[in-house]
């Protein structure tokens, strides 16, 4: 099947000279055409950022694309067909019939790494919902990708693009708060091994080998509700992607921690264990009202009721910062960090920042929070991306460094050896005394969704 990278290789020529740049094969369309792009992956997420997506000037969801037909369906019942949307149960039928300039690929964690990469081998830049991969050798062969094929990239960890937060991590940046001495993490929730739970009868997707593409590299076992619907709490298929779950709200807490100490091309070179894992609610939740700096507080109730895997986790950087993995889902900034200096500290959630220091809050140039859905800055500088061709705010490799600190976390407590250092080189992305920890830095993949690396 010819790809449209090889399409507009062999063509191009056959065009005149009025033909758009992207009948030419040129990178990117021109500054004044519109950007098409499709979606891949069908679900919740995807509606929400189609939701916000479609009103926006220059951009055209033209097509999108689910393994699973009743998921199409919906989309298409629910806004696809309203704006003109191509739908598909195949994505590389997709890439090969529209002529798109991205993809959106949102779909399940153990998906993401194979479908990224064919996309990107075809020529289009990618929208890659978090976290962008299942494990850290996984994440390194999609930045190599990226790069071979100058792909425009941009992992869903939105707080990258809001106003409010870029500007209090670079008040870290920047030593507002003098030098950064420790900083606080939530200790978010893992995944679970899967129970065997006895067969369930398969639904009609459409597509006679639908589970078995939805079931990408992971192995494949017979079918159940609760893999195709909850995905995101078994270990096969994620890291623990539910609320406050690692790869769930952890890769945004993370991504706030790598942002504000400008560490986007590195990580941290030691892993502590802290404690036992056990199976604990996110928080104590005792009544109380929360204090007015508590920059989370928003967030509190969406995870009164989860529970799972937890266990506190240290690390250090080769700077000397600590970031400790300890606080509860009811008294932390669920979606960011605390940064501790010694000269105050500042508390980063979504769009919410809190300090000690009253005059860092009161600087005339501090933003005032979003005004529109808090993913569209994050659409709109991609989009404005593909058109530059410069790097997004979340550049895939910024997306690699972020998700290594959920999966390290989770290899740590997978591990088990409590107050045992685990030595990571984040140059070479190993560890440099634990040949185990190692055997978990990627999976075995399942003939036919190998990487094209």
């Amino acid at each position: 099947m010819m790809n449209r990278r090889d399409f507009l290789r062999t063509t191009a020529g056959l065009f005149p000279l009025i033909a758009s740049t992207r009948a030419l094969g040129i990178n990117g369309p021109g500054p004044n055409e519109r950007v098409r792009i499709g979606i891949i992956g069908l679900g919740g997420r995807a509606r929400q950022l189609a939701q916000t997506t479609f009103p926006l000037p220059g951009v055209e969801i033209a097509a999108v694309c689910d393994c699973f037909k009743p998921r199409v369906d919906d989309f298409m019942n629910r806004m696809g067909a309203e704006h003109g949307c191509a739908p598909y149960l195949d994505f590389h039928e997709m890439i090969d019939k529209e002529q798109l300039d991205g993809v959106m690929v949102v779909t399940t964690t153990h998906a993401r790494a194979w479908v990224t990469c064919e996309v990107m081998a075809a020529g289009l830049d990618v929208f890659i919902e978090k976290s962008m991969c299942l494990t850290i050798a996984e994440g390194r062969d999609m930045v190599n990708v990226a790069r071979k094929h100058d792909r425009v990239t941009q992992v869903g960890s939105q707080q990258r693009t809001i106003p409010l937060n870029t500007w209090a991590s670079d008040l870290v940046q920047d030593g507002a708060i003098g030098t950064v001495r420790t900083v606080l993490a939530p200790n978010f929730i893992g995944p679970r091994p899967w129970p065997d739970y006895p067969e369930e009868q398969l639904p009609e997707g459409g597509r006679a080998d639908w589970w078995d593409v939805w079931t990408n590299q992971a192995p494949l076992r017979p079918y159940h509700s609760q893999i195709h619907t909850r995905w995101d709490q078994w270990e096969a298929y994620d890291n623990g992607g539910m609320s406050f779950g690692i790869t769930g709200w952890g890769t945004h807490s993370y991504d706030q921690v790598q942002r504000g100490l400008g560490t986007d091309d590195t990580g941290p070179v030691e892993v502590v264990l802290e404690e036992p894992v056990e199976e604990k609610p996110a928080g104590n939740f005792t009544d109380r009202e929360p204090g007015p700096d508590e920059a989370g507080a928003p967030f509190y109730h969406m995870v009164r009721n989860v529970h799972g895997p937890r266990a506190r986790v240290r690390m250090k950087y080769a700077s000397g910062v600590e970031l400790l993995l300890r606080l509860d889902g009811d008294r932390a900034p669920g979606l960011g960090c605390i940064f501790i200096g010694d000269e105050g500290r500042i508390e980063v959630n979504r769009d919410r920042v809190s300090s000690d220091r009253e005059d860092l809050m009161a600087a005339d140039d501090r933003p005032e929070p979003l005004s529109v859905p808090e993913t569209q800055p994050h659409i709109e500088n991609w989009i404005e991306c593909i058109k530059t061709r410069e790097k997004c705010a979340a550049d895939i490799e910024a997306g690699q460094r972020s998700t290594t600190i959920c999966i390290l976390t989770y290899i740590a407590r997978k591990l088990g050896r409590v107050d045992e250092p685990l030595i990571w080189d984040p140059e070479a992305e190993r560890f440099t005394n634990s040949d185990e920890g190692n055997a978990l830095l990627s999976r075995p993949r399942r003939e036919g969704f190998e990487l094209p690396v």
